[in-house]
């Protein structure tokens, strides 16, 4: 088939063809998996058989400084993650403000945290972690955080649960006192000047400790210096040379993966960063390894699957002798993609462009994946919903939730200490789900705290998505919803919503590509695979490296 008749055919374009016809010898095939020519659909690996666990591995609570109880930080991560840590802040070695009256807050703020943590704080907090670990359903891992204003902050991650709270002088002191433990020792908001708490790459090593940094999370997105997610912390903005495209440029290897830095207690909060871990098991030593040997990825909120596979090798890996570069890549996404970048050297050398109008099937029984999402509500008290989700015919194949904790760092006016509001799924099966969950009014025009849920369907296309919440109904036909979303008021205007999004069919989240590059462009290139989705989210894949013989 040709490779603009398949184009045509499967819905999706090439738009970076130009890009990829520059490459010598390249040829690209991208569409439906099952629409693929034969020669090339043989050589796919399934994405049935790809798995990937989900965890937050920092963010915070009132151990230290934030806000909302340990007990329902690690409550609120069980009902949408499959492992946690929660990270206690820890130490501050060069911390600014001793001759200057306008920082002298931040010495008070921080060390009177410090204090507390190891005033019987850290011994009550591994306790309280290690008993909330139920090992093949949900992992606990301990983890704390250093400060530094010249190597950036990092947080350290343990294996085990006697994870020692050391003192150190500086980020390089603190992996030397941490090198025989089994600990991950992660820098993150990489992006912020370098010297004020931005990463410094001259102190990065490639070793055990350091296998992945965390690119994306509540302060920002640092792959590059611009772009979606600007800093906006009064830290400051994002700079070049604390990106990762600034890192890979210099030759270092590393995984990439984000996690919240969310401090309302509220581990995963949607769309705050997530990392995922390709592993064979829920298993500690299995996720543990899996984080070590850069099998990680980062998304922004949505569980989004990418399979990225160049010449075999998964991200994180290293090829050798990679003259001619086969890749293969599934994207299994949570709503309707946008496009899929696939990076070469931090220049992009495809982007598949989704159509703008995804064409439904025929068929009469059709999977979809469709988002109710809850909130709006102008009142400052939260809303509690309670009810359920249910289909009228067919099944429920899977679901996600989008459960949001609290937007911001400090007690509201009226409380004297933060009360977490635990979202949870009460019941499930395979026609319904029962919801308890509390949204706020959303604090400005731009930042979302609505709650939502993602319903991956498969059902006829006149059977009914029902939502019963709070004494009230509604209900649409799939076919209602491919054509487009609805949206109700529970008690009339600018009062709290219900919104079922647009129904977007399989055409609309999945998407294969093939490609093959056979150009060498240094001693050691890098690959990896950015995607999009319409609604803001992203994720991204570890970079595979491929080094000349």
């Amino acid at each position: 088939m040709d490779r603009r008749e398949f184009l045509k055919t499967s819905g999706w374009s090439l738009l970076g063809l130009a890009a990829v016809s520059a490459i010598p010898g390249c040829t690209a095939f991208t569409g439906d998996k099952k629409s693929l020519p034969d020669e090339v659909k043989k050589g796919f690996p399934d994405l049935k058989n790809m798995k990937v666990f989900w965890g937050d591995v920092h963010n915070h609570c009132n151990v230290t400084y934030g806000h909302g109880d340990l007990s329902d930080a690690l409550a609120a991560a069980r009902e949408q993650l499959d492992f946690v840590s929660v990270t206690p802040h820890a130490m501050w070695p060069d911390i600014p403000g001793k001759n200057d009256p306008r920082l002298s807050w931040v010495i008070d703020y921080h060390t009177e945290a410090f204090r507390r943590l190891r005033k019987g704080g850290y011994d009550k907090y591994l306790k309280a972690v290690e008993q909330a670990n139920r090992p093949g359903e949900f992992l606990t891992f301990p983890s704390y955080e250093c400060h530094s204003m010249e190597h950036g902050d990092h947080v350290a991650l343990f294996h085990d649960y006697n994870a020692p709270l050391v003192e150190c002088t500086s980020v390089p002191d603190l992996k030397e006192k941490l090198k025989d433990y089994n600990c991950y020792i992660t820098p993150h908001h990489m992006g912020y000047i370098t010297g004020f708490r931005g990463y410094n790459w001259e102190a990065f090593k490639e070793d055990k400790q350091t296998p992945f940094v965390e690119m994306f999370s509540r302060h920002g997105l640092a792959e590059s210096d611009s772009g979606d997610y600007n800093y906006l912390h009064d830290m400051g903005p994002r700079v070049w040379e604390g990106s990762i495209l600034y890192g890979l440029e210099q030759g270092h290897k590393f995984g990439l993966m984000c996690s919240t830095d969310q401090h309302a207690g509220y581990p995963g909060s949607y769309g705050d960063g997530r990392i995922g871990v390709y592993a064979d098991s829920l298993d500690r030593d299995a996720i543990w390894e899996a984080m070590g040997k850069r099998h990680v990825c980062g998304v922004t909120g949505d569980k989004i699957k990418i399979d990225f596979r160049l010449n075999g090798a998964r991200p994180g890996d290293v090829v050798k002798g990679g003259g001619k570069r086969e890749i293969f890549l599934n994207v299994e996404a949570q709503n309707h993609l946008d496009y899929i970048d696939i990076v070469k050297n931090g220049e992009c050398v495809a982007r598949l462009g989704a159509p703008h109008r995804t064409v439904v099937p025929q068929e009469e029984v059709i999977r979809a994946k469709v988002k109710i999402n809850f909130g709006w509500n102008r009142e400052e008290e939260y809303i509690h919903w309670q009810g359920n989700v249910r289909l009228s015919e067919g099944r429920i194949n899977d679901f996600q939730t989008c459960f949001r904790g609290a937007a911001f760092t400090s007690p509201q006016p009226g409380e004297t200490a933060f009360h977490t509001r635990v979202n949870r799924v009460l019941e499930h099966d395979e026609k319904r789900l029962v919801l308890d969950m509390y949204s706020s009014k959303n604090p400005n025009v731009v930042t979302p705290a609505m709650q939502g849920v993602i319903l991956d369907v498969e059902m006829p296309r006149n059977g009914k998505i029902v939502a019963e919440f709070n004494g009230h109904t509604y209900s649409y036909t799939l076919d209602e919803l491919l054509e487009g979303a609805r949206a109700h008021f529970l008690r009339g205007w600018l009062s709290e919503a219900i919104q079922f999004e647009r129904a977007v069919p399989v055409s609309g989240f999945a998407v294969s590509h093939y490609m093959v590059d056979d150009k060498a462009e240094r001693d050691t290139d890098y690959y990896y695979v950015r995607v999009r989705q319409r609604d803001g989210q992203w994720g991204w894949s570890t970079p595979v490296w491929v080094e000349r013989a």
